[in-house]
C-alpha cells in the first residue's frame, strides 16, 4: 500500500476472530492496527500485529481528550483516531471487533470514485440500492423505510472522503429489524452509491476516511450509546455537503459475527433516534456553514451547539469537542519521534 493506512477499533473482549485476522493482514500489508481498550477490557490483552491502548496508554498519549473524556463508552474510540492521525495516517479505516474482513477489505482505496449519485434533498434508504428486500440501516426514520428511491445518475469522478462499506450476514440494522425480521442477510455486489444532499445514516463499523474529513470522525459521548455514530454521521453529512463532497456507500467488504447484545436494551437506546432523527436533520439543515476545510472546526461547533440547544446532546459535549479539535491541531504539529506510545 502506497498510502499510510490505519485500522482503528475499540474492544472490551479478548482477541476475536476479526481482531486476529485484521492483525495478520495489517502486518502483511504494512498497515497500522490500533485497538482502544476500556475498563472492561481484559487486563492483559495482547495481540501480535496490533498497537493496544489501554486506559493508561491512552492518557500517556498526551491528548487532552484522553484525559477529559469519561470512560466506559464507545466514544473512547476517538483516541484511536487521534493516535492514527498523529502517526501519519493518510487513510483511516474504522471497524469493530466483530466485523471479519474479506479480501477486498484490503484493496487500495481512493477518495475519488465512480458511482451512482443521488442528489435529492431527502431521506434515502441506501440499503435498497443493494437489495430489493425489506432492509434499512440503523438510524433511518421508520417512516422512510419504504419511501420511493430517488433516481441515481452515473458520475465517473466524484470526491467522497467518507465511504461507508456495508456488512453481510449480520448487517447494521436497528433493534426493530433484529426482533422481527430474518438474519443472516447478505447484500448484492452492486455498484457504489454516492449521496450529495441526500440523507442516510452511516455507522462506524466499516468506514473509510481521508484527511480532509478526519475532523468529522468525532464521536459524541453525551447522547444515546446507540446513536453516537449515527448522529455523528448527520453532522458529517451536513458539513460534507457544504463542501461539495459526496458520501459513498459501497458493497459489503466484511461480514459480521455479532457480539452478544440485549436487543430490548438496544431498542431503548435507539428510541431517541426513532423520535428525533428527522428533527436533527432539519436543525442541521437550518445552520449556515462556510465551505472550505479551514471552516470545518467552526462548522462542527455550530452543529453541536445546535444539538445541545435542542437537548439532543448534553452540554458537557462542547468541552469534549474542543479537546478533540485541540488534539487534532497538535497531531499536525507532531514529528515522528513524538508519536504516542502504546503496547504492541
Amino acid at each position: 500500500m502506497s498510502e499510510h493506512y490505519a485500522v482503528v477499533i475499540t474492544s472490551i473482549n479478548p482477541p476475536t476472530r476479526a481482531v486476529t485476522e485484521i492483525a495478520r493482514d495489517a502486518g502483511r500489508l504494512n498497515a497500522q492496527f490500533i485497538i482502544v481498550g476500556d475498563h472492561k477490557s481484559p487486563p492483559h490483552f495482547s495481540q501480535t500485529g496490533a498497537t493496544y491502548l489501554d486506559l493508561e496508554a491512552q492518557v500517556r498519549t498526551g491528548f487532552r481528550y484522553a484525559s477529559d473524556a469519561p470512560t466506559q463508552h464507545y466514544a473512547r474510540k476517538n483516541i484511536g483516531y487521534l493516535y492514527a492521525i498523529a502517526a501519519g495516517a493518510t487513510v483511516l479505516v474504522e471497524t469493530d471487533d466483530d466485523n471479519i474482513p474479506r479480501p477486498d477489505f484490503w484493496l487500495p482505496r481512493t477518495a475519488t470514485v465512480s458511482a451512482r449519485v443521488v442528489e435529492a434533498p431527502t431521506w434515502v434508504n441506501v440499503y435498497r440500492y443493494f437489495h430489493a428486500g425489506l432492509i434499512w440501516p440503523r438510524g433511518l426514520p421508520l417512516d422512510q423505510v419504504n419511501a420511493p428511491l430517488p433516481d441515481a445518475s452515473i458520475a465517473n469522478a466524484i470526491y467522497c472522503p467518507i465511504q461507508q462499506g456495508l456488512a453481510d450476514e449480520n448487517p447494521d440494522v436497528d433493534a426493530i429489524y433484529r426482533l422481527l425480521l430474518p438474519i443472516p442477510f447478505s447484500f448484492e455486489q452492486a455498484e457504489p452509491v454516492a449521496l450529495r444532499s441526500a440523507w442516510c445514516p452511516f455507522n462506524s463499523q466499516n468506514t473509510t476516511w481521508w484527511p480532509e474529513a478526519f475532523p468529522l470522525l468525532y464521536l459524541p459521548y453525551h447522547c444515546s450509546f446507540r446513536m453516537t455514530d449515527i448522529w455523528r454521521s448527520f453532522v458529517a453529512q451536513r458539513i460534507a455537503y457544504a463542501n461539495g463532497w459526496g458520501v459513498l456507500f459501497h458493497a459489503a467488504s466484511v461480514f459480521q459475527e455479532r457480539n452478544a447484545h440485549d436487543l430490548m436494551r438496544d431498542f431503548a437506546e435507539e428510541v431517541p433516534g426513532y423520535l428525533h432523527n428527522t428533527a436533527i436533520r432539519e436543525a442541521l439543515e437550518g445552520i449556515s456553514l462556510r465551505p472550505g476545510t479551514a471552516h470545518i472546526a467552526d462548522g462542527m461547533r455550530s452543529c453541536y451547539e445546535r444539538l445541545v440547544a435542542l437537548d439532543f446532546v448534553g452540554r458537557a459535549e462542547l468541552p469534549l469537542l474542543e479537546a478533540w479539535l485541540e488534539d487534532l491541531r497538535s497531531c499536525s504539529a507532531r514529528s515522528p519521534v513524538d508519536k504516542p506510545v502504546g503496547r504492541d
